[in-house]
């Protein structure tokens, strides 16, 4: 690790967390450097200084990057510690004996990919509403689907004031009570799944996600994780600069749409 860091880099590249939460741990007053409370710009020398997080000194020696694959069960929530004590994620690693910290989150009743990393540029590369990655689910409802339903999911509606859309639904599975989707999203907006199934009176039975940015959860059962190969992290860095590369593309149109729409009065002959 370089000398003379910037803080929050450090934090995120030691896996604390992402630089943009390590900024907000600086700015709570939670980090020390050399027993002095630190600020956000403040730069470190890791062969030199002292930092601690809530007391706890950071370990620089912990320099490998690890990219995990874990399979959520259902039932437990994803975050690294709960005060109520709830079962967690984090109980499903604690053989590891680097920090890993969740990419995104899957809520309580939901199972299937999750990605863990200590590596914070990758984990804000993936999560960042610009580089969205498109993420695959299967999703089980009850009582039925109509096709009408399934336009306006992928065309999009409001719900709550809030618009969402999916990039692509389609039936899997349809039986009599019961019917299997798969949904493939390329935004990240909280239970957005759940919210439009509700908003059209339907019941999730199961939610499961499958893939993220083209890698799948495979065979992986539930409560077991493994390491992502080299392939799978270089795909997922490759489909969030796509998708990074597509969202900017689409603002630069929309801004020449506006701009070319605007042709301003007209002169008088």
């Amino acid at each position: 690790m370089a000398k003379d860091c910037r803080l929050q880099k450090m934090m995120a590249d030691c896996g604390v967390a992402s630089r943009r939460k390590a900024e907000e741990i600086i700015e709570q007053g939670r980090v020390k450097v050399n027993g002095r409370v630190a600020s956000i710009g403040d730069k470190v020398d890791p062969e030199r200084d002292v930092v601690t997080v809530d007391g706890e000194r950071i370990n620089f020696s912990k320099g490998k990057k690890m990219y995990v694959m874990l399979h959520k069960p259902r039932g437990f929530i994803t975050t690294m510690s709960d005060e109520k004590d709830r079962k967690c994620v984090a109980d499903l690693i604690d053989d590891i004996d680097t920090r890993l910290y969740p990419i995104g989150r899957l809520d309580k009743d939901s199972e299937g990919l999750l990605l863990l990393t200590n590596d914070g540029g990758f984990a804000n590369m993936i999560s960042h509403p610009s580089g969205h990655v498109s993420k695959v689910y299967r999703v089980t409802v009850r009582p039925s689907v109509t096709e009408d339903v399934l336009t306006q999911m992928a065309v999009g509606i409001t719900v709550d004031g809030e618009f969402m859309s999916a990039s692509s639904v389609k039936v899997l599975v349809q039986e009599k009570g019961r019917v299997v989707l798969e949904i493939v999203l390329n935004e990240g907006k909280n239970r957005q799944i759940r919210r439009m199934c509700e908003y059209f009176g339907l019941e999730v039975a199961r939610l499961k996600r499958i893939s993220i940015g083209g890698v799948k959860l495979g065979m992986l059962q539930p409560g077991q994780y493994r390491e992502l190969t080299g392939e799978e992290v270089k795909r997922l860095k490759t489909a969030s600069q796509k998708a990074k590369d597509r969202n900017e593309s689409l603002m630069a149109e929309a801004k020449n749409d506006r701009d070319t729409s605007f042709k301003g009065p007209r002169k008088r002959k």
